[in-house]
């Protein structure tokens, strides 16, 4: 019985414990309430329509209604051969805008840092988080205009150097894709490593400075251990993301003669599963790959927690 009641003790403490901490936190609580909301109403609730995957779906019954055909569609999609042409593309594309990419951001962010005359500065992160907000439908347009063979200016500059046929060659239109995804992503990267790099104390540059460390020993022994918290989360998330993403930039610049390079699994889906009807198809498509981000994400973790450890 003294057991027992030590065991009810300690739930209460911790009930009390918890309540003490929420009610001191509660204005950051009542904060997250619209987005916990929001969350749950369009990024939870239509998760049910997953089923339809594994249904052969018609509208006039709904996706409750509809009869239930196991795994028919994913077998269908796997046999496919484009499917596996839009699955090694998009791992393809993905790999080479994070090998290329991402550590651009992290370069980025440092130079930037290093400017010390504050409107200069300023101007140069205004002038690198423009493009960010511009929509790839815009984006896609200046690509056009500027690689059109008659009047754009960038295919007058390069075409004397090389062959060019950026719409009409797969691999040039990937090193295209890779490139225009840098252009447009990279300042609005680098503002999570510039907040990282505001963070570190002074007093570690000081230190190394009179331990006779130079600019590049410093960048080693203080700037990369301080943000590498923050390169890892960072890091774990774009992992995570490697399977899909890129429909609107390679949806508004891709055609046909291009498709065996830039067919991705987003693009395959909108094409073969929503345009041509097949929505258990692009359903199973998308159930599928997300399934495999999910494992990269939880593999990255790991793979950064290990590091941690051993760094440790």
């Amino acid at each position: 019985s003294i057991f027992l009641i030590k065991i009810g003790d300690k739930e209460s403490i911790q009930k009390n414990d918890f309540l003490i901490e929420l009610y001191r936190h509660k204005f950051f609580y009542l904060i997250l309430i619209p987005a916990i909301v929001l969350l749950l109403i369009f990024a939870y609730r239509p998760m049910y329509g997953v089923v339809i995957a594994f249904k052969n779906f018609s509208p006039r019954k709904g996706i409750m209604g509809s009869p239930w055909v196991g795994f028919d569609h994913f077998e269908t999609v796997f046999s496919i051969e484009m499917f596996w042409q839009a699955f090694e593309n998009t791992i393809v594309i993905n790999i080479l805008k994070l090998v290329i990419g991402f550590p651009t951001s992290i370069i980025l962010a440092i130079m930037i840092n290093a400017i010390h005359t504050k409107w200069f500065k300023n101007t140069i992160q205004t002038i690198v988080y423009l493009p960010h907000f511009l929509s790839w439908v815009v984006v896609s347009g200046m690509i056009f205009s500027l690689f059109d063979e008659r009047t754009g200016s960038l295919y007058k500059l390069l075409s004397p150097f090389m062959n060019l046929n950026i719409f009409g060659d797969g691999k040039q239109f990937v090193a295209m894709l890779i490139v225009s995804d840098i252009w447009k992503e990279v300042g609005w990267g680098a503002i999570i490593y510039l907040a990282a790099l505001s963070g570190i104390s002074a007093d570690l540059y000081e230190a190394s400075e009179l331990d006779g460390a130079n600019a590049i020993q410093q960048f080693f022994s203080v700037t990369l251990p301080q943000i590498l918290p923050t390169i890892s989360i960072m890091l774990i998330l774009r992992v995570g993301g490697l399977i899909g993403g890129g429909f609107d930039q390679i949806y508004n610049l891709y055609n046909t003669t291009v498709y065996e390079y830039a067919d991705v699994l987003d693009t395959f889906i909108f094409r073969y599963g929503i345009s041509e009807g097949n929505f258990e198809m692009g359903t199973a498509v998308g159930l599928f790959s997300n399934i495999i981000n999910i494992f990269l994400l939880l593999f990255a973790n790991k793979v950064v927690d290990i590091i941690n450890k051993v760094e440790g």
